[in-house]
């Protein structure tokens, strides 16, 4: 590619002043051809984006210290994180992916990641993430609140505790929805182990009764101090759910609801009215399907909910406790009477329900 530019030759002495009364002569003429002749240099888009300087998305080196991004300060880029001791660090945004290395006693908050994030050689950390993809590398006893998309993947680490997400700030749904993640698909417990080891267990879940600020208390500096944190598992964005903890129950009841303009806030005041009455939340899944899924998992009933599909992907929950079958029927003819939702009809039937919805889930991710 070539370089463009004028260059302008010295005029010989003697015909300075020839030039010079030529120039008077034509009005100003050649002085507007010289105007026109140096145009503006041409913009493009990638000239007028906002330089990234690496620095504001890192934190290096760190000891001792509680540092953070606020909303919108990330805003979908990559973020590293590396040889930092003893710190408190919060991201509150969205991210692209993120990398954790060599840090040591930390207490970490991660804002939804649209991709990856992947700690190695960390040991005594504990945080809370939401990402699509999570691993980790060489690690010794991390302590995780996590929302992930995908399996999460464990190698050559040890010491691994996991319990569910749960968090809560004014700007924290928009995050997710940036970051392309749906509150709805969390597969925290469902940990897999590239290095076992034969009579050892890597991994492990954190108590049911564990509180988020006992691990990663709320952040102490004034800046960070300005975000609107809560972590009552009732407020959390993410549904706080049992995940593979054993159940309480041999009853379980499957209750879908189909796309539409309220199928989130319906869905969560189910989880509200549900919970509400002693009942517990297993497992929730937003996933799309076909007229061949609806015909295996729906059944009988399929042809009542195939026209739905067409309209986007549905979210199902699976419930558990004593009665949870008539509970939930109850409460779906009482609360949402003008909506179209799915619910098992028998305590004996319902147990096939949930195994035929998600084993179809699971071979549509690819578990």
């Amino acid at each position: 590619m070539g370089c463009f530019f004028s260059r302008r030759g010295k005029p010989a002495q003697g015909g300075q002043q020839q030039e010079a009364a030529a120039a008077a002569a034509a009005g100003g003429g050649a002085g507007q051809d010289a105007a026109a002749g140096e145009e503006k240099a041409p913009q493009y888009s990638w000239d007028q984006r906002a330089k990234i300087d690496p620095k504001d998305y890192t934190f290096s080196g760190l000891k001792d210290e509680t540092v953070g991004r606020l909303p919108g300060k990330v805003a979908g880029q990559q973020f590293v994180i590396q040889d930092c001791e003893n710190c408190s660090i919060y991201i509150f945004d969205h991210s692209a992916t993120i990398t954790i290395d060599d840090c040591i006693n930390c207490q970490i908050f991660l804002g939804p990641i649209k991709g990856s994030v992947f700690f190695r050689d960390c040991k005594d950390c504990k945080c809370i993430v939401a990402c699509q993809q999570f691993r980790t590398r060489d690690c010794r006893k991390l302590e995780v609140f996590l929302c992930c998309a995908t399996q999460p993947i464990i190698e050559s680490s040890t010491g691994m505790k996991f319990g569910c997400f749960q968090y809560y700030y004014p700007e924290l749904a928009l995050q997710f929805k940036d970051a392309g993640l749906s509150i709805f698909n969390n597969t925290w417990s469902n940990i897999h182990d590239f290095t076992p080891v034969s009579g050892e267990n890597n991994w492990g879940l954190l108590p049911e009764n564990a509180v988020v600020q006992d691990y990663v208390p709320l952040p102490s500096s004034e800046e960070l101090q300005a975000v609107r944190i809560s972590t009552d598992a009732r407020k959390s964005i993410i549904p706080v759910t049992r995940g593979r903890r054993q159940k309480s129950s041999d009853e379980s009841c499957l209750a879908v609801f189909f796309a539409g303009d309220y199928t989130t806030a319906n869905a969560r005041k189910l989880i509200d009215e549900m919970t509400g009455k002693g009942f517990q939340l297993v497992q929730t899944k937003e996933v799309s399907m076909k007229a061949e899924d609806a015909h295996r998992v729906f059944q009988q009933c399929a042809s009542e909910f195939i026209p739905l599909l067409e309209k986007g992907p549905v979210v199902a929950l699976e419930f558990n406790g004593d009665g949870v079958v008539e509970g939930c029927q109850s409460t779906i003819n009482d609360v949402f009477s003008g909506t179209k939702v799915f619910v098992s009809e028998s305590k004996a039937s319902a147990s096939q329900d949930v195994d035929n919805f998600y084993n179809f889930v699971d071979m549509q991710m690819g578990m």
